[in-house]
């Protein structure tokens, strides 16, 4: 891992920073036929202006179903159930669905995973980001057209007038997600949240989106929330990670911490699983166990029964998250002295 580079991405994560974004306890279940499956439980994120923080964990750990609680797209048997989230100064948890409808898009937006369900097929991808502009802005369609063919340049899409017309199914998946990430900008919003946003792409793609992101959030002071299980991907542009595992924060830190400092045996797991170019093995290291079932999680720590330093109260207990050092934070026994910082 390239020490300078994680050591250029350890920006401050201050408590006295003016946060665009609080999340604060945050509870979202579901409520199914066989019980309730509290998919997000007690998760508390802290997002201070013009930074990226992300959020890691293996698949069903609660990363999409935090980003879906904050921009108000749970459905049912979903519902947040406590906590709150706390933009720019005002509480948008259990806001009126009209008022929500004013501030996603233009205050907060999110680009999904695979862009080609995003977009409307049948609708010139030009058009939809128009819409955007015009639903939250009072322009004309002509300065709002001007306004998405600016924001395809600034995004890096060749031809920009042209592609203005064209249909999804005509653009390269590369190109497609530059055009979720301009529809995610177009109204330059307080914050954008990036689930998986590289996921189906080549590496060559990821790396220019990647880049994008982080020139876009420098030059308009956009925060971005980058969900991703890509260590590496954390490593490049993430100023502050949050590890989760079965619905809760296991530890959150500045990225150079994380990656030098790491604590919780389930972010050394993690870490431990990228594999390096200057180590031979036969086999790669894997963690123990699978991720426990939701509706049937252990007494104690959720991570208890794949943890090779558990001790026995981790079965019985579950630990708060712990201060261990400035800005970090583990949800572990070996750490009780610190002070737990369960929802603040």
């Amino acid at each position: 891992m390239n020490e300078q580079l994680l050591q250029a991405n350890s920006n401050a994560h201050e408590a006295n920073t003016e946060l665009v974004l609080d999340i604060r306890n945050l509870k979202s279940h579901f409520f199914t036929a066989k019980g309730v499956v509290p998919a997000v439980d007690g998760v508390s994120i802290q997002v201070p202006p013009g930074k990226i923080i992300g959020i890691v964990g293996e698949s069903g750990c609660g990363k999409s179903m935090t980003a879906m609680s904050v921009m108000g797209l749970l459905r049912y048997p979903g519902k947040i159930v406590g906590g709150s989230i706390i933009l720019s100064g005002k509480e948008i948890t259990h806001i009126r669905p009209k008022e929500l409808a004013k501030i996603r898009g233009n205050e907060i937006s999110m680009i999904f995973q695979e862009p080609m369900t995003s977009l409307n097929p049948v609708y010139p991808i030009g058009h939809q980001v128009r819409e955007a502009i015009l639903l939250h802005q009072k322009i004309s369609k002509e300065e709002a057209k001007n306004r998405v063919i600016d924001i395809f340049r600034a995004v890096g899409i060749p031809e920009p007038q042209k592609r203005y017309y064209s249909f999804p199914h005509q653009l390269s998946g590369g190109l497609r997600q530059r055009v979720m990430i301009g529809m995610a900008m177009v109204c330059r919003p307080k914050v954008m949240i990036a689930d998986e946003p590289t996921t189906a792409l080549d590496v060559t793609i990821e790396a220019q989106i990647l880049r994008l992101m982080k020139k876009l959030c420098e030059e308009q002071g956009t925060s971005i929330i980058l969900i991703t299980h890509n260590m590496g991907v954390v490593a490049e542009i993430c100023d502050y990670v949050y590890v989760m595992y079965a619905g809760k924060v296991m530890e959150q830190a500045e990225t150079f911490t994380l990656f030098e400092k790491n604590s919780h045996p389930y972010t050394q797991g993690l870490l431990k699983s990228i594999p390096k170019l200057d180590e031979k093995t036969d086999r790669l290291y894997t963690i123990d166990g699978v991720v426990p079932n939701l509706l049937h999680l252990p007494e104690g720590c959720s991570f208890c029964t794949r943890c090779s330093q558990a001790q026995k109260r981790c079965f019985s207990e579950k630990p708060y998250l712990y201060e261990t050092g400035q800005n970090h934070g583990v949800r572990c026994f070996q750490y009780e002295s610190g002070v737990h910082l369960d929802g603040k």
